[in-house]
């Protein structure tokens, strides 16, 4: 808040000005766990900023059916301003083709819901984004209306900017409920997005904090 010609960063001037140091990455380490065992997706979203402030690296993210979830889930975590460069959040067609240049026929065949356009998101926001280190791409049919082969399907791709240039590596995404699960379990299509949503933020996630695990620049 602005008092008096002072800027406070999320404390009043009568209780003290919160000082911007580089967070404790000892914060990170109290995982948040889901009953069984696995990690939740706050859970996810705090391990990757731990793991980031670690290596001191900077990720950006190209969102398009998770629509700034994970850009939000990540701001979640204290200390995230020194780790998460931003997020786009490219929905329609064009919206992908104007901001991050993905080829207009690409978008046509074989579509937005694909290996290769997820792969042009991830370049693109992380050629756009200089100072970002990591880029992260997510895009995928939520349904319920949905093509069947797609229906509940999603694709993530993670960049990295190495010296010999940018590496990337990719994985399609099953997101849950199924169909069948969904249809079972009498869930809306407001319910069905919902949950969708946050399974593939999650899966974008722990696909993130694999590769950088696995990675030797991050070692």
């Amino acid at each position: 808040m602005v008092h008096r010609g002072k800027v406070y960063a999320g404390a009043s001037p009568d209780r003290g000005s919160v000082r911007l140091n580089p967070p404790n990455v000892g914060l990170y380490r109290k995982e948040i766990l889901m009953d069984d065992g696995t990690r939740s997706l706050d859970g996810s979203a705090s391990e990757l900023v731990r793991i980031l402030t670690e290596a001191g690296q900077n990720i950006v993210f190209a969102e398009s059916c998770t629509a700034g979830l994970l850009s939000a889930t990540m701001g979640r975590v204290p200390g995230v301003s020194n780790v998460l460069a931003g997020s786009a959040v490219v929905y329609q067609l064009m919206t992908k083709h104007t901001w991050l240049n993905i080829n207009e026929d690409l978008l046509r065949d074989p579509g937005p819901v694909s290996r290769i356009v997820s792969e042009r998101m991830a370049e693109g926001i992380l050629e756009e984004t200089l100072h970002a280190t990591i880029a992260a791409s997510v895009t995928g049919h939520l349904g319920p209306v949905a093509p069947s082969n797609l229906d509940g399907i999603a694709w993530s791709t993670v960049a990295l900017r190495e010296k010999k240039g940018i590496r990337l590596q990719s994985t399609q995404l099953q997101l849950t409920p199924s169909t069948t699960a969904a249809a079972d379990a009498q869930m809306d299509g407001l319910t069905i997005r919902h949950v969708r949503q946050r399974s593939a933020a999650k899966q974008v996630l722990e696909f993130c904090v694999r590769i950088m695990s696995a990675s030797s620049r991050f070692s």
